[in-house]
């Protein structure tokens, strides 16, 4: 009897394989051939789940981008719990933290979005996707603000993702001085500033 295999679990594999190669490698390296291999597949069966290399790389920062919405919807719930400005201020903190490189897994997170969005500059496949998450980040980002009571929302909006976007890439690129530490005491200053 064949074995029946789960199409779409079996995609989430292979664009799990897809950030292996791109945390060790850098997204150039993401061959179907390379992908196959990380994934413990042969070609064929990737090239059976995405109709092209685009589709694949497309579909990996889709995945991407909804983990990241998963975990981030997951702590809004916990700002919304908060009952003291205490507890409102360290949950706004670690919900913004969800877009930093604060751990081991948002670090390799950081690097694959840095990767994707350097690499959406020239294949314009992937720009819808990096759009989104790009769009995304502003979109959370606002509706913090909003919530907050900030005055000049789209200002402060840009000024707020720009800051965790600079972290981000910093931390990428000079872990050893833009640490889990160094990010969060930036952030907190930066959202004691903006506070009405």
């Amino acid at each position: 009897m064949p074995k029946v295999v789960d199409a779409e679990a079996r995609r989430r594999e292979v664009a799990e394989a897809v950030f292996r190669v791109v945390r060790a490698q850098g997204l150039e390296q993401a061959s179907l051939r390379n992908v196959a291999e990380e994934a413990g597949l042969a070609i064929g069966s990737v090239r059976h789940y995405f109709t092209d290399h685009d589709e694949l790389l497309t579909f990996a920062l889709e995945a991407l981008i909804e983990r990241v919405e998963h975990r981030f919807l997951a702590r809004v719930a916990q700002v919304y719990a908060a009952t003291t400005p205490e507890d409102r201020r360290t949950a706004v903190e670690d919900l913004l933290g969800e877009l930093l490189p604060l751990d081991p897994d948002r670090h390799d997170e950081s690097v694959i979005w840095l990767e994707f969005s350097n690499a959406a500059r020239t294949r314009p496949a992937l720009r819808p996707a990096a759009r989104k998450l790009h769009d995304g980040i502003r979109t959370l980002v606002r509706k913090v603000l909003e919530r907050a009571g900030v005055p000049d929302v789209p200002v402060e909006t840009e000024r707020l993702a720009a800051l965790l976007d600079g972290l981000a890439v910093n931390a990428v690129l000079q872990p050893d001085l833009t640490t889990p530490d160094v990010m969060r005491a930036v952030l907190r200053r930066h959202l004691a500033a903006v506070r009405p």
